[in-house]
């Protein structure tokens, strides 16, 4: 016989919340192309990739104002340029 919804639902908000994100995930996942499946399988292995290689040292992590401070300059110097284009 087939569960319905509701019971479905019932057993799974009664896991562990490591085994509702897996859960989440895996049905996020099953919506997916094949094509979309392999890229992010694909980013996946980047990122625990990344993860490992900051967990080993290999780099560092870049502080949140930093990196805010350096788009902004960014930015600020992308319009000045587009600025001085214009005007020939």
């Amino acid at each position: 016989m087939a569960r319905t919804y509701d019971e479905v639902l019932k057993d799974a908000l009664s896991l562990t919340e490591e085994e509702r994100a897996a859960l989440a995930e895996a049905l996020d996942d099953s919506r997916l192309t094949e094509e979309e499946r392999e890229i992010k399988a694909e980013w996946d292995a980047e990122i625990d990739r990344r993860i490992a290689d900051h967990e080993a040292g290999l780099t560092h992590g870049v502080p949140l104002e930093e990196v805010i401070a350096n788009a902004q300059a960014k930015l600020r110097e992308d319009r000045e340029a587009r600025r001085v284009r214009s005007r020939g």
